[in-house]
């Protein structure tokens, strides 16, 4: 099979969002042909290279979301029209739209309207080469204005000010450049069998046209819902810009929903959004993210084995391990470390991880402080220096080389987060066989389920207790840490990842109809020319090689042609 593997700031860029995920996909499924899509999100990114890629992949084309050259096609009167025409619609969709977050039918004149104008702009940039100098044109800026100005139009978008409408059409603008690459050929994105899109948004819309223009099957993963992102962003926006942008990746997310054969969400929370946000339930087939076990394997059997057999680990510390930013919440759990070394004298507590940005920066400082007031050094004696028993470190320092290290030190391994999507953090504590005490954000109770204790969010005294009942209980620890494990290798190891993107893949073949007939001598279409067993990996449709004395046999073909060296191309 071919797979078309469309992604968006990550692979096979050595930095980015879900490149390890695919990584290990496209290793995984050796038995498979992958071309890769891939869109680039910054300088640095692309000056950072790529991972190394198996042989298994036969062509790498990218293209930068992040600029656009003027690509010198220069429109005639008609190709003009078409454009405004198209690029009117479009906008008149985005100002009639219902609000954000209020209740819709699942197919609303909009949606048609929008993937009409959507369709036509990709039929206009194939045929004319391309819509960069047009979609930043003052010509798309005044078919906006026209469309804020319509009867009909909501209120917000009828308040647009010149500004606002500058802000959006130059948002569009970058939204749009997928529409002018050349990837939607016979022998580019027509000639695979299946477009596998690692995330929603931009990086699903090649996979979207090329379901328009060739009828490829497109297949849609989101590990975090883009839609939902682009509802919390943007705070300092007027409220036309955020109303006009949100109609836009929204009705562009109800487009590739619908075009979509099965959308994968990766846990149960990205998937409620989904459903919230017009996703039809028959496609969703929720795909936990696999994870590698092997570097965690030693500590995990270390901590399954005897039960008579000491501990080797310090049975009174906690351990938190991630990014530090004011989302984990770690106020609360130093407030609830307070309440625990007054209950359990002598309990350590390690925050082990690096801050995210400045605002981390600030928040690690800010953290430190409340330490100190919290934990005022003790000393065993006049002449001894104190110790606090709250430490600060980053992995890759002195008793923290690594994450499996950091939860071997420990005992009970924390999350006090108030906002969380996949838990990877706890999966790697359960991986460890540590049992674990968690807020009730995100998707922590699907990936928990019974094997960890869950406490509200932003609740101190709920956490201490929580974290006390287990410092005092070794057995339950050992019980609990015991069934983490098992439940984590069995839900979210690589292998159960790859084997079901596997069987979805088979799947969503399976349901296609066969896009290139076959034709017969007179140019007519054979029927039953391609055989079902024809989509199942394999040369099922060989003749059977006929018998041949080996004094008389010739040295074999191969059956499979080798495959190529990867082709890198690059579109600017």
């Amino acid at each position: 099979m071919r797979i078309g593997l469309l992604t968006e700031g990550g692979y096979p860029y050595v930095g980015g969002e879900g490149g390890v995920w695919c990584d290990r996909l496209v290793r995984g499924l050796d038995i498979h042909e992958f071309d890769v899509y891939a869109f680039s999100t910054g300088q640095a990114q692309e000056d950072a290279g790529w991972v190394e890629l198996p042989p298994q992949v036969a062509r790498v084309r990218t293209a930068p979301l992040w600029t656009a050259e003027e690509d010198g096609v220069v429109h005639g009167r008609r190709a003009r029209r078409r454009f405004t025409e198209h690029y009117g619609e479009l906008a008149a969709a985005l100002c009639t739209a219902a609000e954000p977050g209020t209740a819709a039918e699942p197919r609303t004149a909009e949606a048609d309207r929008f993937a009409n104008a959507l369709h036509g702009l990709a039929e206009l940039a194939r045929d004319e080469g391309g819509l960069v100098a047009a979609l930043r044109s003052e010509r798309a800026v005044r078919a906006l204005e026209r469309a804020c100005r319509a009867p009909g139009a909501r209120r917000t978008a009828r308040d647009a000010r010149v500004p606002d409408l500058l802000a959006v059409a130059d948002h569009l603008e970058r939204a749009l450049r997928p529409l002018s690459l050349d990837w939607y050929e016979e022998d580019g994105l027509g000639a695979v069998d299946l477009c596998h899109a690692a995330s929603g948004g931009v990086a699903a819309l090649p996979g979207l046209l090329a379901h328009h223009f060739f009828g490829v099957p497109l297949l849609v993963t989101e590990y975090g819902v883009r839609l939902r992102t682009h509802y919390l962003t943007r705070p300092d926006a007027s409220p036309a810009v955020r109303s006009l942008l949100a109609a836009f990746h929204g009705l562009l997310t109800a487009e590739t929903y619908r075009a979509a054969s099965f959308l994968v969400p990766g846990n149960a929370h990205a998937r409620r959004w989904q459903e919230r946000c017009g996703a039809d339930r028959a496609k969703l087939r929720t795909i936990h993210p696999g994870m590698d076990a092997t570097p965690f394997a030693h500590v995990g059997e270390d901590a399954g084995g005897d039960r008579d057999k000491p501990e080797q680990r310090d049975p009174r510390t906690l351990v938190w391990i991630g990014r530090v930013e004011p989302a984990k919440d770690l106020v609360s759990l130093l407030h609830a470390f307070a309440e625990v070394r007054a209950a359990e004298p002598g309990t350590r507590l390690r925050i082990v991880g690096r801050p995210s940005g400045p605002e981390g920066e600030a928040y690690l400082g800010h953290c430190r402080a409340l330490a100190a007031q919290l934990f005022p050094d003790e000393a065993d004696g006049p002449h001894a220096v104190g110790q606090n028993p709250v430490s600060f470190e980053q992995l890759g320092g002195p008793g923290a080389e690594s994450t499996a290290d950091v939860h071997a030190g420990g005992t009970v391994t924390v999350l006090s987060s108030v906002v969380e999507g996949f838990p990877a953090g706890l999966i790697e504590a359960m991986f460890c066989g540590r049992a674990t005490v968690s807020t009730d954000v995100g998707a922590v109770v699907e990936v928990i389920g019974g094997t960890g204790l869950v406490v509200p969010p932003r609740n101190p005294r709920a956490l201490a207790e929580a974290c006390v009942s287990l410092l005092r209980d070794p057995e339950r620890r050992a019980r609990l840490g015991a069934a983490a494990r098992a439940r984590a290798l069995e839900l979210f190891s690589v292998e159960q990842n790859v084997a079901a993107f596997h069987s979805l893949y088979l799947e969503t073949v399976a349901r296609t109809p066969v896009r290139r007939p076959v034709l017969g001598g007179a140019g007519d279409p054979l029927p039953f020319a391609a055989p079902a067993e024809a989509h199942v990996p394999g040369h099922w449709t060989e003749p059977t090689p006929r018998a041949v004395p080996t004094w008389a046999a010739e040295t074999p073909e191969p059956l499979m042609e080798p495959v190529a060296e990867p082709v890198t191309e690059t579109v600017r």
